[in-house]
């Protein structure tokens, strides 16, 4: 079995990004075709021990089968694939042993409690977590008789994440983690992942959620129509967005639209209702502030917007999210 996360002991280490941590997973030229159509095309990446690699694209991207390729689950028409040195496909049983998966769409039998779900899970490995460990620490010691059929989502969420890592993995895929939740059972989820990889678990997060990627990810993988578009830190795939900052304000007093329009890396002036909204840099946010001060005039209900990793997603696949 692979070195892994002490899961019974609750023990681990710190993560990072993958650029100076030995990787764990590598893909390269992978590719595979349902029906003669690409779905997955030449795609490459690595990802760092310790890592949170998020795969980040629209619903039909490639992102599942792409997962499903490095969890053993399908076999490439071509490329390569490593975890932890194994191919997933000739390898698969010793895969299954450093590599744990949360896949989209998981179910089990309704009237399996959560208690049976952890023990039969436990079963398959020779050497697996403690279920009573991993039951407390994500939330589940109070819901171990409860039958499948009658969990939350975000229950049922929490349970597949502990059946992923039962093995004691190195990798985790967690695929779709957060679909169907409500904002704060999204939340909490998105705590125990960031927990997952700081006891030291590399985790390969797939994702249409935006904000799920900028918040958990080091490194993210944008995928379209099959291909990796860019492949960067969240800030840096912002940094080469074409994504403004947005400052709006109500003004105690008229201000010059020849003095706003002179303002640097301004790019759109809106005027609606009295309230003032520019796009444009950091650069256009101090030189408003400076302008308005020189002027004595109080800028009301000020609110200033960052780029976001949509603004990026937007700028580099020209999809929509």
């Amino acid at each position: 079995m692979g070195g892994g996360a002490c899961w019974g002991m609750w023990g681990g280490g710190g993560g990072g990004e993958g650029g100076g941590m030995e990787s764990v997973v590598e893909v390269g030229g992978l590719r595979k075709a349902y029906a003669g159509r690409a779905v997955v095309d030449d795609v490459s990446f690595t990802v760092g021990e310790g890592e949170i690699f998020g795969i980040l694209g629209p619903n039909g991207a490639g992102k599942t089968t792409t997962v499903e390729c490095i969890s053993g689950l399908r076999v490439p028409d071509g490329g390569r694939v490593r975890v932890a040195g194994l191919d997933p496909a000739s390898d698969r049983r010793a895969v299954t042993e450093v590599l744990g998966s949360q896949l989209q769409e998981s179910e089990l039998q309704a009237k399996l409690t959560v208690r049976e779900a952890l023990e039969l899970y436990a079963a398959f490995y020779p050497r697996p977590a403690d279920w009573r460990v991993l039951a407390e620490r994500l939330g589940l010691t109070s819901l171990l008789t409860k039958r499948f059929g009658v969990l939350s989502g975000g229950q049922k969420q929490r349970l597949f994440i502990a059946l992923a890592l039962i093995g004691n993995p190195r990798v985790v895929v967690l695929d779709e983690l957060t679909t169907g939740l409500d904002p704060r059972a999204r939340r909490d989820t998105w705590e125990v992942v960031e927990d997952v990889r700081n006891r030291g678990v590399t985790v390969l997060l797939v994702t249409h959620f935006m904000e799920e990627a900028q918040r958990l990810c080091d490194r993210i993988a944008l995928i379209d129509k099959g291909r990796i578009t860019a492949l960067d830190t969240p800030q840096g795939l912002i940094a080469r967005s074409a994504g403004s900052t947005v400052i709006s304000f109500t003004p105690s007093a008229p201000v010059d639209d020849e003095e706003l329009a002179a303002l640097p890396a301004l790019t759109s002036i809106e005027h609606k209702n009295g309230r003032i909204t520019l796009s444009g840099s950091d650069e256009t946010v101090n030189a408003v502030i400076s302008l308005l001060v020189r002027h004595h005039i109080t800028a009301h209900q000020l609110r200033v917007t960052d780029a976001t990793l949509d603004d990026a997603f937007l700028t580099l696949t020209g999809a929509t999210s």
